[in-house]
């Protein structure tokens, strides 16, 4: 069984395959990041998260990995050495992906767009647009050659409602729920109006751009906060909250074989 692991700026997202060849994905978590953690503490966590799917850690054959936090990779390349003591493959330079990056310097592409873009093209071909709606929300490009063009990087909706409620002394939290109008008759209605409907046009707005460059496309949401917007985007056809765990899986098998 293969173990996935994504480690995101505000959560870490775990899940096991089956196999690397099979993309059945048997169980999958998500729980916070915290960049304290040590690497024995990681091991602690990966075993009861096994125990919940009733599996152990002799039953895990392999690790795919890839990170937004630099300071949690040692702890768990540490954790994998001492607890595991299987193939461990970390999504970074000099990794097979099948995909050719073109970016100016593709070092500075993230793990998991990269990841995000090998999985959606494996799964759609064509052009492809993901949008991850995360922390940060990125917009990642894909030709129809499966070429990774590049993409754009704005504030996500959490940190900018943050951002917003700190600065702003009348203004309060609200949950982030789509609103009964787009009209607001009251604060609270107001600020989920702006920051629902604000971000929906923001990804329609940024996709109509990508497409006039890359084509019609095939737009897949994914990230903890895509379920907010994909079903009022006009530009969303595919939600996958997997999809991370799926390009793991695909770069696995790429350098790895465990047959």
């Amino acid at each position: 069984m293969l173990l996935a692991i994504d480690v995101g700026n505000t959560q870490t997202v775990v899940g096991i395959f089956e196999s690397v060849d099979n993309d059945t994905l048997l169980e999958h978590w998500r729980l916070s990041t915290v960049t304290e953690r040590t690497a024995d503490e990681y091991a602690l966590l990966i075993v009861q998260f096994l125990n919940l799917a009733n599996l152990t850690l002799k039953d895990i054959t392999g690790i795919a990995y890839s990170s937004s936090v630099p300071q949690v990779t040692s702890e768990i390349r540490q954790s994998s050495n001492r607890w595991l003591k299987v193939p461990l493959i970390v999504v970074e330079p000099g990794i097979k992906t099948g995909m050719p990056i073109l970016y100016d310097n593709p070092k500075e592409v993230g793990a998991d767009r990269i990841t995000n873009a090998v999985a959606a093209y494996e799964r759609f071909k064509g052009p492809t647009i993901v949008v991850d709606l995360g922390t940060a929300t990125t917009f990642d490009a894909i030709s129809k050659n499966g070429e990774y063009l590049g993409g754009a990087i704005t504030p996500g909706i959490q940190i900018s409602m943050e951002a917003l409620f700190k600065e702003a002394a009348a203004l309060r939290s609200v949950e982030l729920v789509e609103p009964k109008r787009a009209i607001g008759k009251s604060t609270v209605e107001s600020l989920q109006s702006g920051a629902i409907y604000g971000f929906v046009s923001q990804v329609d707005g940024i996709c109509e751009r990508f497409e006039e460059e890359l084509g019609k496309s095939t737009v897949v949401a994914t990230g903890g906060l895509a379920v907010l917007v994909t079903g009022l985007s006009k530009k969303i056809k595919f939600h996958d909250p997997w999809l991370t765990l799926h390009g793991l899986r695909i770069i696995f098998s790429r350098n790895i074989s465990l047959d």
